[in-house]
């Protein structure tokens, strides 16, 4: 027997660990904090652009690619002037109607309105930060003006 003013020990190796319904609720809460502030950081990141622009060249590809997430990439390249080491630039399209505009322009000059998102978390949003609102088909000839 135990001594006068105590309680009986009990045997805790017999009983099983039980988790607080209080601990439980915190920990949910956690989570779910967690969750909803994700959310707004990728719905803030895609939503605010750090920068916008525009790029013209010749569409030299474009694929839908990913394992799980299907996006389009692209690439056009850059040419100051005939002759010219062109430079490469990448980038993602989220708008099936642009797609559609880069599909019929393959391998033509084309200007690409695009938007810069930093931070973005996952490639299924795409694979670049670079993320095309409006392409102009422009033709072939790289003397002739984009408005023409």
């Amino acid at each position: 027997m135990g001594a006068p003013g105590r309680a009986p020990s009990s045997n805790n190796s017999t009983m099983p660990m039980t988790f607080p319904r209080r601990a439980g609720a915190i920990l949910a809460s956690t989570i779910v904090a967690a969750a909803v502030l994700f959310a707004l950081y990728v719905w803030a990141v895609l939503h605010w652009s750090y920068s916008e622009g525009e790029r013209a060249g010749y569409l030299q590809k474009l694929s839908k690619k990913g394992w799980l997430c299907k996006t389009w990439e692209g690439e056009i390249l850059l040419s100051s002037m005939p002759g010219a080491i062109p430079e490469r630039f990448a980038f993602t399209v989220r708008d099936p109607a642009v797609v559609k505009q880069l599909q019929n322009g393959m391998g033509q000059r084309v200007q690409l309105s695009y938007s810069q998102h930093v931070g973005v978390p996952t490639t299924c949003f795409g694979e670049t930060g670079y993320y095309v609102d409006k392409a102009v088909v422009a033709g072939s000839n790289p003397l002739a003006p984009s408005g023409q």
